[in-house]
């Protein structure tokens, strides 16, 4: 897996961010990655599985604002049921284990942490896992490493952190490689009463359907509280396979994204262009 690609595909994105409305040529776009048109279009196809015009048309606003408008039924038959709907992280099963109140006020004492950094499609990511499941997925920007991991640190201020890649690697490769692994994974998640609620509500959208946030809200009970929705979205410690980025706003527009905002257009592209 080349993080590398990544990088040159967000180099495009964030390109196209600021002149979608010109409605870019591969040319300009290819010339924003720092690659010839020929190179650009080979990436992309490695990289997508689909050409950089097909790619790009999962970017503009219209497209978001259609997906919004079909996923609404498909939403509501995968909330009825409970379930999280057919391809959703490509077959992976997840099961959640949260904190008990008691954990959560000891901020992780006793708890053992073993993280390590991993390749991904969308650049390189910190895993922290315990002997419960995955505690921590963040992606990383280039040379933040460090950063993300005192943030990381310091909402388990009490637990024992150990650098072990070896214990995370497995996890990572199943999130991304495995169609339909033996044993899925395990998430030990910890937040508020109100926070888990809205990640669980999260697990329950198909990959390549969006939500908004106010549909997030009316599904845990709480109409009106959209506001509240996104902060608990924003709050969201395991990236990808808790799916805040399939949450956008109401008129389409995909907005804030906690890493970033051009790699959680690049993730629902990606995510559509497999469906």
């Amino acid at each position: 897996m080349k993080t590398n690609d990544y990088e040159r595909v967000e180099k495009a994105i964030r390109y196209l961010e600021s002149n979608w409305q010109a409605q870019p040529e591969l040319g300009e776009l290819a010339k924003a990655a720092g690659l010839s048109l020929f190179h650009f279009q080979r990436l992309f196809k490695r990289w997508a599985g689909v050409s950089p015009k097909r790619f790009l048309q999962y970017l503009t606003l219209e497209y978001a604002k259609k997906r919004l408008r079909e996923s609404k039924s498909v939403l509501d038959a995968a909330y009825d049921s409970g379930l999280s709907g057919p391809g959703r992280l490509h077959d992976l099963f997840i099961s959640v284990e949260a904190m008990t109140p008691g954990e959560y006020k000891a901020l992780g004492k006793g708890l053992r942490i073993e993280y390590g950094v991993h390749p991904t499609p969308f650049g390189e990511a910190l895993a922290a896992t315990t002997y419960r499941g995955l505690c921590g997925f963040l992606f990383l920007d280039k040379g933040r490493e460090k950063e993300a991991l005192a943030q990381f640190k310091g909402q388990w201020p009490e637990a024992d952190f150990v650098h072990g890649p070896s214990a995370t690697e497995e996890a990572t490769r199943k999130i991304f490689h495995s169609s339909r692994p033996k044993g899925g994974l395990k998430l030990l998640l910890k937040g508020t009463p109100f926070q888990i609620k809205v990640w669980e509500a999260l697990l329950r959208i198909p990959a390549g359907c969006v939500a908004a946030y106010k549909d997030v809200a009316e599904e845990i009970g709480s109409p009106g509280a959209s506001r509240a929705v996104g902060t608990a979205v924003g709050q969201n410690n395991i990236a990808y396979l808790i799916p805040c980025h399939r949450v956008i706003r109401d008129t389409g527009v995909i907005g804030d994204y906690k890493w970033g905002s051009s790699r959680k257009k690049a993730i629902l592209a990606w995510e559509a262009s497999r469906i």
